[in-house]
């Protein structure tokens, strides 16, 4: 139905809690080409520990569509809308896509962060997510790039040598400009 090389734009698909998988094989049979990306995680039993593959976003997979013809989409049980502003799909930046597919297809450890809504932006220069820019944080004596889908207000995070990443070039304002302008504003009347 769908080509898989095409230049369709990535949208984020809405679906019912715990139903990722099977949401994913419908979409499959029906020749759209998706991506769920996954965490291992480890669930202790009453007599083991077990190490589980979850979502890496609970709720959400990323699938390729044209948005003018996602009723098929829709009816896809188990899916609940498309991500977007109004009722109106809106597509994910294939520029905050290509990291995480980088990252899951590599098999770095990760697991869910806080999104971030400013900060330091790095770009990687070595190892399997070389290229690519996300937002350096500091955790337990180490160092974590943290790349976001802003779309969903959701962000993973990776271990990485900070002596693999530098500034982003592309960043246009510092981060006292992006705090000047969240700043609240007195209006006088």
């Amino acid at each position: 139905m769908i080509d898989a090389g095409s230049c369709l734009p990535w949208f984020a698909v809405r679906v019912r809690t715990k139903h990722e998988n099977s949401v994913a094989r419908l979409l499959a049979g029906k020749g759209y080409e998706f991506f769920l990306p996954t965490q291992v995680c480890r669930r202790h039993r009453s007599d083991r520990i077990k190490n589980v593959e979850t979502p890496l976003f609970p709720g959400y997979l990323f699938c390729r569509f044209d948005p003018l013809y996602r009723l098929p989409i829709l009816k896809t049980p188990g899916v609940i809308e498309v991500a977007g502003y109004n009722r109106v799909p809106v597509p994910i930046e294939e520029s905050e896509l290509a990291p995480i597919r980088s990252l899951v297809s590599a098999g770095l450890p990760n697991h869910p962060w806080p999104f971030l809504a400013v900060g330091d932006r790095v770009r990687i220069t070595a190892g399997a997510l070389k290229g690519h820019e996300g937002f350096l944080v500091g955790f337990k004596g180490g160092y974590r790039l943290v790349l976001s889908v802003t779309l969903l207000q959701r962000a993973v995070a990776v271990e990485i040598d900070s002596a693999s990443v530098e500034s982003s070039q592309s960043r246009s304002t510092t981060r006292v400009e992006i705090q000047k302008h969240l700043e609240p504003v007195a209006i006088a009347v």
